[in-house]
């Protein structure tokens, strides 16, 4: 859906609530010429007890550490961009929605080094549902391996969620919808899984779940660890600093894609391959439905994961 259709009217601005169309940039800012900003993705869920901001604490911590490979001073504490978020959700009566906190280098000069820019600081909540679908959670997705590789650590951060990284999903998402999948798979440099354009990936084998390490050139997703979590307190074992060759994902038993925006997405085809016998398997729903009791708080546990607005 696109924003215009949607019942969305303000935004966070370096301290500021203005109307949405009036959120804009200088056409010289910095971050536009050379991607440097710094971004976050979280949802607020709908609860009984009212809308609940999913692991927060967690994705503004990320938001900062993001920022100082940079050296990009965001100005405003985690106490002042929470009650922004807070009171961003209250004004436009949002019972649920993605979250998206972003900071990048302003406009002043033009030179690659942004000495002399400021560091501008945005929020901005919207209604969104399943990013690849409702019936891809269920029915689970397509996917193929992109031609484009996962730059590695020794060229820029992998961890840090840079706004101008994503050039690199980009380009691999939008080869697989060209060919006709709903998503791609991106290796790293030296051939082993890597993610998602946008989305962290688990394996699942005689019952057990391998999901890449951090050396892999991977994001450190916060879904990821929400269910590195879930499913060893369900009695999985997990084994989440692993190298996965390409050649496994074809013999894999299950597989599926976690994030803050794809949540719990089964691949039921890897390449035009099906995996296991095609359809959401059975370790796969046990997680994705502890997943959505949990965020919905069907259940009272994980307390500490909520911030309620």
């Amino acid at each position: 859906m696109a924003f215009d259709e949607m019942d969305v009217d303000t935004i966070w601005m370096d301290g500021e609530f203005v109307d949405w169309d009036d959120a804009q940039v200088h056409v010289l800012t910095h971050g536009l010429h050379y991607g440097s900003g710094i971004f976050e993705g979280a949802r607020c869920y709908e609860t009984e007890q009212g809308p609940a901001l999913f692991r927060w604490e967690e994705h503004l911590e990320r938001f900062y550490n993001s920022a100082q490979p940079y050296e990009m001073e965001i100005d405003y504490s985690v106490a002042e961009l929470t009650e922004a978020t807070l009171e961003l959700i209250q004004r436009q009566d949002l019972s649920s929605c993605y979250i998206r906190p972003v900071a990048f280098y302003g406009y002043n000069s033009l030179g690659v080094s942004p000495e002399d820019c400021p560091t501008r600081t945005a929020i901005a909540a919207w209604p969104w549902g399943a990013y690849l679908g409702e019936d891809a959670l269920q029915n689970g997705i397509d996917v193929m391996i992109s031609s484009w590789r996962k730059h590695a650590s020794s060229q820029v951060p992998t961890n840090a969620k840079t706004t101008g990284l994503y050039v690199n999903s980009l380009l691999a998402g939008e080869e697989a919808r060209r060919n006709g999948y709903a998503e791609a798979l991106v290796l790293n440099k030296e051939g082993n899984v890597a993610e998602g354009p946008g989305e962290n990936v688990f394996l699942v084998r005689d019952g057990e779940l391998y999901t890449p390490g951090l050396s892999e050139s991977i994001l450190d997703g916060i879904t990821r660890d929400t269910v590195i979590t879930l499913a060893e307190d369900l009695g999985y074992t997990v084994h989440d600093n692993v190298s996965i060759s390409r050649g496994e994902l074809n013999t894999a038993d299950e597989l599926f894609f976690t994030g803050s925006a794809a949540e719990v997405t089964p691949i039921r085809k890897v390449d035009n391959v099906t995996i296991g016998d095609g359809s959401r398997g059975p370790v796969t729903e046990d997680i994705q439905s502890r997943f959505f009791e949990v965020v919905e708080r069907r259940t009272n546990e994980y307390d500490d994961w909520f911030e309620y607005v």
